[in-house]
């Protein structure tokens, strides 16, 4: 039985472990799973459980990490917190008996954090990002929006570094901050109060001015084997609230996905981001970590975090993986549970 640890990390986590065991009917792995939380939604799913310390980061926490896993036999290692420091350090990991799952080298994972640095890299003919502008004070700013704003309609803006979409806001020309707050009109900022506001600092950290995309969104759960595309699965997002998603095997997505994982050596679960604008289909972004929608694109067939853990253990070579279900639609509905 192979000892195969989670540690801190998203919400997602939980669905991942939930997966993984019911697809492990022989037992061949036993979950355990850390977070400072003590009440973490994957400790419901999990083996067993342990709390991390609080406020430990950087090579403090990556120190942490090397005593627990000699300290609990961990056998596997699918990080989440401080992810690129493991990834650097597998060497060390395996000298001490415990093999690092990561979704990329250290440097890619950087790359891929950091927005403005990685779409000047893509190279993807059938679906590159769209047109963009790094600035970092009110000058570039007012450039970059004037020379956009000359071919596109509606422009957005977002921080180079985010995650969840925090601060991603479309402009509105016609509509003050307040007046769009008052609408109950989400995700969207004035111009005029967005550029007062820049430019009473004095520089700010990168930002991107860019081509607003208003057509479909695309999120492709996927398995990788160290550039090799195993397995993925797109949904197409719904433009309304209780539509759910299909599952939809666009092949310029697909084609588009296998270069990606390619050209970044992408490995166990990871996702990336599509969406529709004026001239097609875009590259938004890639999530080296799994998705917050992983449970639904498994019920088209394939179980994602199952097939990534045993190929990662015992190699893709004859692990059988069920056919896709294209067509489906899907969704994820809450329902009340007592926490441990």
């Amino acid at each position: 039985m192979q000892r195969v640890w989670f540690n801190k990390t998203f919400s997602s986590v939980a669905a991942a472990i939930s997966l993984i065991r019911e697809a492990d009917v022989v037992g061949d792995y036993r979950i355990v799973c850390s977070n400072t939380n003590p009440h973490a939604p994957g400790f419901l799913f999990a083996h067993e459980s342990a709390i991390e310390p609080s406020g430990l980061k950087g090579e403090a926490y990556l120190d942490w990490c090397f005593q627990f896993c000699r300290e609990n036999c961990i056998d596997i290692f699918v990080p989440g917190k401080e992810a690129s420091l493991v990834s650097a350090a597998r060497e060390q990991f395996a000298a001490q008996g415990t093999r690092v799952l990561c979704a990329a080298l250290q440097e890619v994972l950087h790359l891929l954090h950091d927005k403005a640095r990685f779409y000047q890299t893509v190279d993807l003919e059938l679906a590159p990002p769209a047109a963009f502008r790094v600035v970092e004070n009110v000058e570039q700013f007012d450039a970059a929006y004037r020379e956009l704003r000359e071919t596109h309609a509606k422009l957005c803006v977002k921080p180079s570094v985010s995650v969840y979409g925090l601060g991603f806001s479309v402009v509105d020309e016609e509509r003050s901050t307040a007046q769009l707050l008052l609408e109950g009109i989400q995700y969207h900022i004035g111009l005029e109060d967005l550029r007062r506001g820049f430019a009473a600092m004095n520089g700010f950290r990168t930002m991107l001015v860019m081509e607003y995309l208003d057509g479909h969104e695309y999120s492709v759960d996927c398995v990788g084997d160290n550039g090799r595309l195993v397995c993925a699965i797109p949904r197409k997002k719904a433009k309304m609230a209780g539509q759910g998603q299909m599952i939809d095997l666009r092949d310029d997505i697909l084609e588009s996905t296998r270069q990606l994982t390619a050209t970044y050596g992408l490995n166990g679960v990871f996702n990336v981001q599509f969406r529709e604008g004026q001239n097609g289909l875009s590259l938004l972004e890639i999530n080296p970590r799994m998705s917050g929608g992983i449970a639904m694109a498994c019920l088209a067939g394939p179980n994602l975090p199952y097939l990534a853990l045993v190929g990662f253990d015992r190699g893709f070579d004859g692990l059988q993986i069920p056919p896709i279900r294209a067509g489906i639609r899907v969704a994820e509905l809450a329902r009340a549970m007592e926490l441990q």
